[in-house]
């Protein structure tokens, strides 16, 4: 399981994120937290089918869509991470991961990424970070996404922040935080942010439960590429937002967290 970092010293905005696919229907999921105003805009892409990357520390917002291109064209995760860095005189600065189709991981922290800075990576995953408490927020939220896998996918990536928050996150504090999921369409199957608060990973958890009530309800039946009407019976998809809005009530009254 590969393994870097570096630690140096400076002021420059960071990044600390998670890259995932799951390998059981291909999807994607990135989520990243920073002491930075909204993070979620410029760092977290994925493309269905192709891949997901991050882009940060002295962040390059180039690298988003020109790394799904090339994703797209076939082009490996290590030759994505390689032709992007070798573009850019400002490498050394950059922090960069990337995962593709077939789940392999690479990862470039810049030589001159601040302190703590450092990644680590397998199949299907990888957690990068820089300007961090130290290494421990790297690992515990690698291995809180792995020991979670009995969670539903977004699950695990709030379970993962949450644990490398808990080992000491971002050394300058919170601000903002996203999580960015694609499963089958081109468009996300949840997109959450929070983008200026003091405690950003619980506002994204507290958001991920809204989303499981009536927005839930609604994404079910929407337009897909193998069904391009979807579901348009206002009264179906009432009837499933009530039914998902009961449950999440139910769930609060027993004081327990969204299936």
């Amino acid at each position: 399981m590969p393994w870097a970092a570096k630690a140096k010293r400076g002021e420059e905005k960071m990044t600390w994120s998670i890259v995932a696919r799951d390998p059981a229907n291909g999807a994607f999921g990135v989520a990243v937290a920073s002491r930075f105003f909204a993070v979620g805009a410029l760092c977290p892409h994925i493309r269905v089918g192709s891949g997901a990357l991050s882009t940060q520390a002295l962040i390059n917002p180039t690298y988003g869509p020109r790394g799904l291109a090339l994703l797209a064209s076939g082009a490996s995760a290590e030759e994505v991470v390689a032709q992007l860095i070798v573009s850019d005189e400002g490498r050394a600065t950059r922090q960069l991961h990337v995962v593709d189709a077939q789940g392999r991981a690479a990862v470039h922290t810049g030589a001159d990424c601040i302190g703590w800075c450092g990644h680590r990576s397998g199949e299907n995953l990888s957690v990068a970070g820089n300007m961090l408490a130290g290494p421990d927020v790297v690992a515990a939220t690698y291995d809180t996404f792995l020991q979670s896998a009995s969670l539903p996918f977004a699950e695990r990536f709030l379970a993962a922040m949450e644990a490398g928050e808990a080992a000491g996150g971002d050394k300058r504090g919170k601000q903002s935080a996203c999580l960015l999921i694609h499963t089958t369409e081109d468009y996300p199957a949840l997109s959450i942010r929070a983008d200026d608060h003091p405690d950003p990973l619980a506002e994204l958890r507290r958001l991920y439960r809204i989303s499981q009530g009536r927005y839930a309800a609604f994404m079910q039946f929407l337009a897909t590429r193998d069904n391009l009407s979807g579901v348009y019976d206002r009264a179906v998809i009432e009837a499933e937002a009530q039914r998902r809005e009961a449950a999440l009530r139910d769930e609060a009254s027993a004081g327990k967290e969204p299936a």
